[in-house]
């Protein structure tokens, strides 16, 4: 009986290559928004689907290059416009392409997870919770700021560095309970800060 407890368990457990960085921050990045949203915060999904909204327009756009009336001969000016912007006529997959890489580096930036405020909190923002793993590391570094810094009521970012040894075991299995409380900390950390005056 404890032998089949024993294997339900290892089911739910989640698994990482140690030997791929990769794969750990993906799974502490899951972790992290699954601990956040439990706390009541929604998740925020416009900028995802601003993202999607403009890829589709980028895959639209080289499907018409592709199926264009005209044979390849008569085409080329069409789709050098659309790969590389020269044709003055059709520089709409360059300037999609460059809209889409503008938000994700100015907006998205390390962001894992958008939020709006919590339902009855006094805040009128979200949070922005964005980590980093660099190659060849092992400190996992885990932010949570305000999803509108200029507003009064954002808080102070948080930032908590550590290392991802401690919260995997040898086998590369997550102890939740220790990274759980760790990201909780983080949160509490958060909202204990003191608001911004103007």
């Amino acid at each position: 009986m404890q032998e089949k407890k024993a294997e339900t368990g290892n089911k739910n457990a989640k698994k990482a290559n140690l030997l791929d960085h990769s794969s750990i921050k993906h799974i502490l990045d899951e972790s992290v928004s699954e601990i956040v949203k439990s706390r009541g915060y929604v998740e925020d999904v416009r900028m995802s689907n601003v993202r999607l909204l403009i890829g589709t327009i980028i895959i639209v756009i080289a499907l018409v290059a592709q199926f264009y009336k005209k044979k390849f001969p008569e085409n080329r000016d069409f789709l050098i416009g659309c790969i590389r912007g020269q044709n003055n006529d059709n520089l709409f997959c360059p300037i999609f392409n460059g809209v889409l890489q503008l938000i994700i580096y100015t907006k998205e930036k390390n962001a894992i997870l958008f939020t709006y405020p919590r339902a009855g909190s006094v805040t009128s923002t979200g949070l922005v919770v964005s980590s980093k793993l660099p190659r060849f590391s092992d400190l996992y570094t885990l932010t949570i700021a305000s999803a509108d810094p200029k507003s009064i009521s954002a808080g102070k970012p948080v930032e908590l560095t550590k290392s991802v040894t401690q919260w995997f075991t040898k086998e590369g299995v997550l102890v939740e309970g220790l990274f759980w409380k760790d990201v909780e900390a983080l949160i509490n950390d958060y909202a204990a800060e003191p608001k911004k005056k103007k």
